[in-house]
């Protein structure tokens, strides 16, 4: 796998976890209450929104740790 190619798949990676973590704070109507204390598509969030956005910020870490690389 190339360096441009890997590139590209934490780009898009971190990008979907962004999507999907903004996605776990929608209001939804479930029969649980989130720690914000409404309805929300996730039950677990900002937890489950917080473990998202780690894994993204990681995902640009290392996408920027191999541009650097020569």
């Amino acid at each position: 796998m190339t360096r441009q190619l890997l590139s590209t798949l934490l780009l898009w990676a971190a990008a979907l976890l962004v999507a999907l973590a903004a996605v776990t704070l929608l209001p939804y109507s479930s029969p649980r209450i989130n720690d914000f204390g409404y309805h929300s598509l996730c039950p677990f969030a900002p937890y489950s929104s917080g473990t998202l956005l780690l894994g993204a910020g990681l995902a640009w870490v290392v996408r920027a740790y191999l541009k650097q690389q020569t």
